[in-house]
């Protein structure tokens, strides 16, 4: 269930191959889903993390 929402999310934001995290975090607010199943559902569907907050992912 919280796929479909990810995947709902990341489709209206036009996000298909990179992500940043503050886009992330706002996908998991939009699908009211967690970060973690959000970085799970990246990682999954080969979507690259970038721009991260804490620098680990460049």
């Amino acid at each position: 269930m919280s796929d479909e929402k990810i995947a709902k999310a990341l489709k209206e934001a036009g996000i298909e191959k990179e992500i940043t995290c503050p886009q992330a975090f706002a996908i998991a607010k939009k699908a009211k889903v967690t970060l973690k199943a959000v970085g799970d559902y990246c990682n999954a569907n080969k979507i690259k993390i970038r721009g991260c907050q804490l620098g680990c992912f460049k």
